[in-house]
């Protein structure tokens, strides 16, 4: 249930809400970004106890989340930005300290792709987010729940639902056991598959190699990366993991026929990345279109899972 916090209506200090067009972004480290070209938050409002207003702008042009044609904002631009939406809320509005590891737990987004149209300038979506659960750990928040629409104009684009924790550095390295970004050494990235099978234009942004099997591959963890690795990581990224089953569903489906739209992801552990990540995925009938669903495993561990749904191009 809603929590009432004791300084609501002051929301955003070190960050000025924006509620007509764009001025600046946030401060990039308060949705854990290193590139102010990754940060795509311009601002926000609190409305009420747990209520919330986020203004955004997409860029027309993007490594990873435009179409490779540059005609359409891809689904997985609109889980970013709700992601950078949590942390931001979660510094800003539920005190947070900066420095404490934000952990996503599941996310379910469904968008509409004929309102993801790239238009003559860089769009200015608007996040309508509201709170639904917190939980607290000695009297301090540890994680949140929440429901954000996301409108661009009138229109309606994507909902999105979204659970996340949080732990401090402190306990994240107990949790961690000493891995560290510094300690710990990806594996060599093995070759992917053609770009065009998983709808990419550059070889660098195909994150499925082949493993000798047709519904499976082995995740290529690039640590070079600038969008996935926008900063060093002692883990694998759940963006990284919302791609490759992205690709995944784009590989078993076929790209010229059926495009994702939708994802409910459920993350169980962290991806290791000096350990290989073996991504899967089954074909399943659903009544909107061809459901695909991707688990990720290391070892006999299921790391994530993630039902995508399609529709026809």
């Amino acid at each position: 249930m809603p929590h009432p916090r004791p300084h609501a209506t002051t929301l955003l200090a070190e960050s000025p809400a924006v509620p007509e067009g764009m001025t600046a972004t946030v401060p990039r480290q308060l949705v854990h970004r290193a590139s102010v070209a990754e940060t795509f938050l311009t601002g926000a409002t609190s409305i009420d106890t747990d209520r919330f207003t986020v203004f955004a702008e997409w860029p027309r042009a993007h490594q990873l989340h435009v179409s490779p044609d540059r005609s359409a904002y891809e689904p997985l631009l609109v889980a970013e930005t709700v992601r950078q939406a949590g942390a931001l809320l979660a510094h800003t509005a539920y005190e947070v300290p900066l420095g404490h590891q934000f952990v996503l737990r599941e996310l379910r987004i469904t968008t509409r792709p004929e309102h993801l149209v790239i238009g003559a300038a860089p769009a200015q979506p608007v996040l309508h987010i509201t709170v639904t659960d917190v939980t607290r750990r000695g009297g301090r928040p540890a994680g949140f729940r929440y429901d954000a629409e996301i409108r661009l104009g009138e229109e309606r684009v994507a909902t999105v639902h979204l659970a996340a924790t949080w732990t401090s550095a402190a306990v994240y390295r107990r949790l961690r056991g000493g891995r560290t970004a510094a300690t710990v050494s990806a594996l060599p990235v093995p070759p992917g598959l053609p770009p065009a099978t998983v709808d990419r234009a550059l070889p660098a942004d195909v994150v499925l190699a082949p493993a000798g099997h047709p519904d499976g591959w082995q995740l290529r963890v690039d640590t070079g990366h600038a969008v996935f690795f926008d900063h060093p990581l002692d883990h694998v990224p759940g963006m990284l993991l919302l791609e490759a089953a992205r690709q995944a569903a784009r590989a078993r489906t076929g790209t010229a026929h059926r495009t994702p739209t939708s994802f409910h992801a459920v993350f169980h552990q962290y991806g290791e990345l000096d350990l290989p990540l073996w991504i899967e995925a089954e074909s399943r009938s659903a009544a909107n279109g061809t459901d695909v669903q991707v688990v990720g495993r290391q070892g006999e561990s299921t790391v994530f899972e993630c039902g995508v749904g399609t529709r026809e191009c």
